[in-house]
C-alpha cells in the first residue's frame, strides 16, 4: 500500500528500497513531467509577497538568472542595446543615491544648526543665518556683535529677567520642535519613528516592509529627524540618514523595470544605499562600506554590491564636501589637532579604563532602553505618544539649560571636547582652565550620567532618533573627565616614575585630554553597538586622528569584551529580538545535544491541505479558500493521505484561488496537486494546483542535529524545512522558529511584536 501510494510523489522515481527511504536525509522536489526544478513557467509569474512575509530568496535569484540569459541571449544591435540600458539604468540609480543622499545630508546638517541656535538668539542682519554663518570671518577671541541673544533682541537689562527670557524660549523651542516631529511621524508616517536600522537589516535579510521605504516616510523622516534633533533631545540623526537613504533608493528604483520585479535585487541597491546614509552621517566613506559589511551583514556573499555599495558611499561623500554645510571645506567632523599626535606607555592604564567602563556603561545603557521600551508599551504613554515627547522634551530642556555642557548641541559638545587647548582658540567653558579642573571634571561625569539616562529613555520615543551620536557624547564626556584628571595628576607629580616619558620641558605637552575623549567615545560605540572593525574606521575618519588608530583599536576590544560578558546583542540586535523581525544574527550556535525534533511542530499541530486521492475526497476551491482566510500562516504542507507531496505559500495560492473563485462553477472542483500526467482523471472534473508546489524545498529527517537545521536556515535563506519518515509528514520548522530559539536568552525577547 505505502508503494503504492508512493508512486504518486512528485519526487518519487521508480522502485526503491525501505532503508533507501529511511536513511535519506534530504529530497528535493522535482518533477520529470514539467522538466528542470524550477522552470521558466514558474519564475515567469511573480506572486507580490505580503508585508511582514520574507522573500524566497531561491526563487528570486533564479528568476534574476533567468532573466539575465534572456537578456544575454539576444543577438545583434538590440542586445547590445539591451545589455547598455541594463547597466547605464543600474548605475544611474547608483549615482542619483549617492548624490541625492549627499546633498539632503548636508542640507539637514544646515537646517539643524539654524534651528538649534534659533533657542538661544539671532542673527541681527538675517533671519536665516546660524550663529556661525551670522559670525564669520572674525578672529579668534573676537566678540560677535552681530549675533543677539534672545535677551539682547528684547532689551532685557536685569540678570534674573535675561535668565527667565532665555530659558523660556529655550524650553518652548524645543517643545514645539520635537511635538511637530512626534505630530508628523504619527500622523503621516508611524514607520518614521525611531532610528530606522533594525528594520533595515531585517528587510537586508529579506523581510517584506515595503511601507517603511515609502515616499511619505522619506520626507517625514527627513524633516522629523531635523526637527528632532534641534529639539535639543538625547539622539542623532545619523542612523536616520542610513534608513532616508534607503528609502531615496527605493524610490529611484520604482523607475527600473526589473528592480521592482525581483526582490533581492532590490536588497542588492538597498545596501549600497545604507553605505551610503552613514558616509554622508559620519564624512566617513570606508566607515560606511564597513558599516554595511560588518552590521548590516550586507556585502558577505556578493563582491558586486560591496563594489557599489563603495561607489555610492564615495559619490555621496564628495557631495556633501561639495555643498560643504559646515564651512570648513573638510570632510572632517571632528578635527583632532596633530599637536596630540604623540602617546606614551602610560597612558595606556586610563585608556583600559576608559575601555572598561564603555563597556559596562554601554550594556547598561542597553538593558535600560529596553526595560523603558517594554515599560512604555505597556503602559499609558503607549496611547499617548505625542504627550510623552512633549513632557519629556520640556523635561530635557530644563534639565539642560541648567548644565553648560548639556545646554549646547551633542555634536557642538563632542567637537569642542575632542579639541585640544589652544592659546589661539577660545577656551571653551573653562575646559582649560587649570585651576577648574574638578569643577569640570564633576560637570563632565554629570553630563555623561544624565545624557545615559536621556538617552535610555529619548531612545524609541515617536519621533527620529539615532544612537550614534549621544552615545559619542557620552564616551568622549567621561574621556576628557579621564583625560583631566591624567593631566593634573602630571601637573601635580611631574617627577613621579610613571610619567618619565613626558618631555622635560614643561611647555610641551605631554597629556592630550582631547584624545581621551576620542577614546572613550570609541569605548562607549563598542559597547553600545557591538561593532568593531567599523567602529575604528567611521572615528578616525571622523577625527582625522589616524596617528592613533591602535588606541582605538585597543578600547573598541576591550570595551567589546567586557559589554559581551554582559550579553552578546547589540543595541540593534536587541530591538529586532523585541520585535520579533524574522533576522538570524550571526554569531555561531551551538546545540547541547538536541535535535531538530526539539524545535519541531509535530504534523498534528500543522494546519495542512490534503489532496484528493483516488477515492474522491479532499479539498475543494472553496475549502481551500476558507483556510487561507481563516488561518494567517504562510505556508501550508500538502498531503495525500498520509504521504507528503510539498508545501504550497499562502500568497501563490491566494492569489490562484482568487481567479478561480470568480468563476462559479469552480468553486466546488475537487483540488489534486498531482501533476496532470499522473492523476487518474483527465476531464476537467478537477483543479490541478501542482504549479504552486514549492519546486525546491528542503526535506530532513527530524533525528539531524539541531545546530545543522540553524545552519541551513541562516546559511541557505530558508523559510522552512518540512520533516519526514519514510515519505510520511513528521512536522515542520520555519524561519520564526529558529528566530525564537535565538532570541530566547533575551528577557525582552518579543516584547514589542506587532500582536
Amino acid at each position: 500500500m505505502r508503494n503504492s501510494s508512493s508512486s504518486h510523489l512528485p519526487w518519487y522515481k521508480g522502485e526503491a528500497r525501505q532503508e533507501d527511504l529511511r536513511d535519506a536525509e534530504a529530497y528535493e522536489f522535482t518533477d520529470t513531467e514539467t522538466g528542470p526544478l524550477l522552470s521558466s513557467r514558474s519564475l515567469e509569474k511573480q506572486v507580490a509577497y505580503d508585508e511582514g512575509s520574507t522573500i524566497d530568496w531561491l526563487r528570486e535569484e533564479a528568476a534574476e538568472r533567468e532573466r539575465k540569459r534572456v537578456m544575454h541571449s539576444q543577438r545583434g544591435l538590440r542586445g547590445l542595446l539591451t545589455l547598455v540600458s541594463e547597466s547605464a539604468g543600474m548605475w544611474l540609480v547608483i549615482i542619483l543615491t549617492g548624490v541625492g543622499i549627499g546633498v539632503l545630508g548636508a542640507w539637514l546638517d544646515v537646517l539643524v544648526k539654524w534651528l538649534a541656535d534659533l533657542r538661544e538668539g539671532r542673527c541681527t542682519y538675517g533671519f536665516f543665518y546660524n550663529q556661525v554663518a551670522c559670525c564669520s570671518g572674525l578672529d579668534p577671541g573676537e566678540i560677535c556683535n552681530e549675533w543677539q541673544s534672545w535677551s539682547g533682541y528684547f532689551h532685557v537689562s536685569s540678570i534674573f529677567g535675561q535668565s527667565i527670557l532665555q530659558a523660556t524660549i529655550y524650553i518652548a523651542l524645543a517643545i514645539c520642535f520635537a511635538g511637530s516631529s512626534a505630530l508628523l511621524v504619527l500622523t503621516y508616517a508611524p514607520y518614521a519613528f525611531h532610528t530606522g536600522i533594525p528594520e533595515i537589516k531585517a528587510i537586508l535579510s529579506g523581510y517584506v516592509l515595503d511601507e517603511f521605504l515609502g515616499p511619505w516616510v522619506l520626507l517625514i523622516k527627513a524633516v522629523g529627524a531635523v526637527l528632532a534633533v534641534a529639539s535639543g533631545l538625547s539622539l542623532g540623526k545619523e542612523g536616520p540618514l542610513v534608513h532616508v537613504s534607503c528609502c531615496w533608493a527605493s524610490l529611484l528604483s520604482r523607475f527600473l523595470k526589473h528592480y521592482q520585479q525581483n526582490e533581492a535585487r532590490k536588497r542588492k541597491l538597498l545596501a549600497a544605499a545604507a553605505a551610503a546614509g552613514v558616509s554622508v552621517a559620519f564624512g566617513s566613506p570606508l566607515g560606511g562600506v564597513l558599516f554595511a559589511l560588518e552590521e548590516l551583514d550586507a556585502f558577505s556573499n556578493d563582491s558586486d554590491v560591496m563594489w557599489r555599495g563603495f561607489v555610492t558611499s564615495v559619490i555621496a561623500a564628495v557631495s556633501l564636501q561639495y555643498v560643504d554645510p559646515f564651512g570648513t571645506s573638510k570632510l572632517v567632523l571632528f578635527q583632532v589637532s596633530e599637536a596630540s599626535s604623540v602617546w606614551r606607555a602610560f597612558e595606556l592604564i586610563p585608556w583600559v579604563f576608559l575601555s572598561v567602563i564603555g563597556g559596562l556603561l554601554g550594556s547598561l545603557l542597553i538593558k535600560l532602553n529596553a526595560a523603558v521600551a517594554v515599560y512604555r508599551r505597556h503602559s499609558l504613554l503607549h496611547e499617548y505618544p505625542i504627550i510623552e515627547v512633549i513632557g519629556f522634551t520640556a523635561v530635557t530642556g530644563a534639565v539642560s539649560y541648567l548644565v553648560v555642557f548639556l545646554r549646547v548641541q551633542s555634536s557642538e559638545l563632542v567637537a569642542n571636547l575632542f579639541q585640544e587647548c589652544d592659546a589661539t582658540k577660545t577656551d571653551y567653558h573653562g575646559l582649560c582652565n587649570p585651576t577648574a579642573i574638578w569643577a569640570n571634571v564633576f560637570l563632565l561625569i554629570l553630563t555623561a550620567v544624565v545624557k545615559i539616562g536621556f538617552t535610555s529613555w529619548t531612545f524609541g520615543m515617536m519621533v527620529p532618533a539615532g544612537m550614534f551620536l549621544p552615545t559619542i557624547a557620552i564616551g568622549a564626556s567621561l574621556g576628557r573627565a579621564v583625560g583631566l584628571i591624567t593631566q593634573g595628576l602630571y601637573r601635580a607629580y611631574p617627577d613621579a616614575w610613571i610619567f618619565s616619558s613626558c618631555p622635560p620641558d614643561p611647555t610641551v605637552r605631554c597629556v592630550s585630554p582631547g584624545f581621551y575623549a576620542v577614546v572613550g567615545a570609541s569605548a562607549m560605540l563598542g559597547g553600545v553597538t557591538r561593532m568593531t572593525i567599523s567602529i575604528v574606521v567611521i572615528v578616525f575618519e571622523l577625527t582625522g586622528a589616524l596617528s592613533h588608530v591602535l588606541p582605538i583599536m585597543i578600547s573598541v576590544m576591550v570595551s567589546k569584551w567586557v559589554a559581551d560578558a554582559f550579553g552578546k546583542d547589540g543595541i540593534y540586535s536587541v530591538w529586532i529580538a523585541m520585535r520579533q523581525y524574522p533576522w538570524l544574527p550571526a554569531r555561531e550556535f551551538r546545540d547541547q545535544g538536541q535535535t531538530a525534533a526539539s524545535v519541531m511542530k509535530p504534523a498534528g499541530d500543522l494546519v495542512v491541505v490534503h489532496d484528493t486521492g483516488e477515492d474522491g475526497e479532499g479539498c475543494t476551491v472553496k475549502e481551500l479558500d476558507e483556510l487561507v482566510s481563516t488561518h494567517a500562516f504562510r505556508g501550508f504542507p500538502v498531503v495525500r493521505g498520509e504521504m507528503l507531496l510539498g508545501i504550497v505559500v499562502r500568497d501563490k495560492l491566494r492569489t490562484c484561488l482568487y481567479d478561480l473563485l470568480a468563476e462559479d462553477r469552480s468553486r466546488e472542483r475537487r483540488c489534486t496537486f498531482l501533476p496532470p500526467s499522473r492523476t487518474a482523471q483527465n476531464d476537467g472534473s478537477m483543479v490541478n494546483l501542482s504549479h504552486l508546489l514549492e519546486e525546491a524545498t528542503l526535506q530532513l529527517r527530524k533525528d539531524v542535529p539541531l545546530e545543522l537545521v540553524v545552519d541551513m536556515f541562516r546559511q541557505l535563506n530558508l523559510r522552512h524545512i518540512l520533516f519526514s519518515q519514510e515519505g510520511k509528514l513528521m512536522g515542520m520548522v520555519t524561519k520564526t522558529d529558529i528566530v525564537w530559539l535565538l532570541t530566547a536568552q533575551s528577557s525582552h525577547a518579543g516584547a514589542l511584536a506587532a500582536r
